[in-house]
């Protein structure tokens, strides 16, 4: 799994029409079932995701084409882990690792 933390570098370039962008492209890695969550985070400095990538370079492909990269409003940062705890109710996820 991984963690890629989103952060805003020029929040002038943040319209709604970058963010519906945004969300579109990334819309298509939830229905392949490849991003599990997603969000703000607060304050509003950028965002965090969870991914089930099979792989890093897969997951760099899909965030070098996000409009939020594209127009150098944002950077990101990808952190692998593997998780080993969870309560009962996201217990399936450890059994996918």
């Amino acid at each position: 799994m991984f963690l890629v933390n989103i952060t805003f570098i020029n929040i002038d370039k943040i319209t709604p029409e970058l963010t519906a962008q945004h969300r579109s492209h990334i819309e298509k890695e939830y229905l392949k079932n490849k991003l599990m969550f997603g969000g703000r985070k607060v304050p509003r400095t950028g965002g965090i995701l969870i991914s089930k990538h099979s792989n890093q370079k897969e997951l760099e492909t899909v965030m070098n084409n996000d409009p939020f990269i594209l127009s150098g409003a944002v950077s990101y940062d990808i952190i692998e882990f593997i998780p080993v705890m969870a309560s009962e109710e996201y217990k399936q996820i450890l059994l996918e690792n």
